[in-house]
């Protein structure tokens, strides 16, 4: 049995300690949250505890805390010479303090307060500074999920790069639609199954492939046709370089 402490309380910290207490490979030892009240529907009020030195020993504690955060909160740790991981997409393991064997613990996946995840299909991307602290980490990781992979702070930088494009910005193109179906009084709901359908392509298709649209066809009459209805200038430029986007993207191949 693996003996945890999470540090945080936010929405990774959450999803995380729900995803643990369901392991029978992991113990949580302690959650470590300023506020004890946040976090006491999910785990024992006695093991949440306010103050550093009150924290107990364990295999593995992990920090699961804003970025600007992460480095403060590793100094502020009152022992030496223990694993101690981050959950950045972003921050090296230059961040945390020296006085640990540190690691990232990174799980890749958007997370809601207010909505379940199913972690056994979230990837967990680790990050050790030697073997054996690798291995506790897959230990840990497995025991929650079945996507593990071994992924260095250069590379992470890369999948967070790219999961903004694919998630963030994307969702922003929800909301684009959304905002031009409520204006003219199209139910949004109409999209939902060409949002779901677009998804679902690319995990048998490769996303260059499953293209389509006036774009990729080079439709400039379309094209025309929908920058001449659109009003909103923002709307506008976002097609315009989103357009030329693809087609510059087809004449490379």
């Amino acid at each position: 049995m693996i003996r945890i402490t999470v540090i945080g309380s936010g929405n990774v910290a959450q999803h995380l300690i729900k995803a643990f207490t369901k392991s029978d490979l992991v113990e949580i030892v302690q959650v470590f949250s300023r506020k004890k009240e946040v976090l006491s529907s999910l785990i024992g009020f006695e093991k949440i505890v306010s103050a550093f030195e009150d924290l107990k020993e364990a295999d593995l504690y992990i920090i699961a805390v804003s970025d600007k955060a992460i480095s403060e909160v590793s100094k502020q740790l009152p022992f030496q010479n223990r694993i101690v991981v981050h959950t950045s997409g972003t921050a090296s393991l230059a961040v945390l303090d020296v006085k640990n064997r540190n690691g990232v613990f990174y799980p890749l996946q958007t997370f809601s307060k207010t909505k379940e995840v199913d972690f056994s299909t979230v990837p967990i991307c680790l990050e050790a500074e030697n073997p054996y602290d690798y291995r506790v980490l897959e230990t840990v990781a497995k025991s929650i999920s079945t996507a593990v992979y071994p992924i260095n702070s250069e590379q992470r930088k890369a999948l967070h790069v790219s999961a903004v494009f694919v998630n963030n910005f994307t969702n922003h193109l929800y909301q684009i639609g959304q905002e031009i179906c409520e204006e003219h009084q199209v139910p949004f709901a109409i999209l939902k199954p060409l949002i779901q359908e677009t998804a679902e392509k690319v995990k048998t298709l490769n996303p260059i492939d499953a293209q389509t649209g006036p774009a990729k066809r080079n439709d400039s009459t379309t094209i025309e046709a929908h920058l001449a209805y659109l009003t909103n200038e923002k709307q506008k430029n976002i097609y315009t370089i989103l357009t030329q986007s693809i087609q510059n993207n087809d004449k490379k191949l």
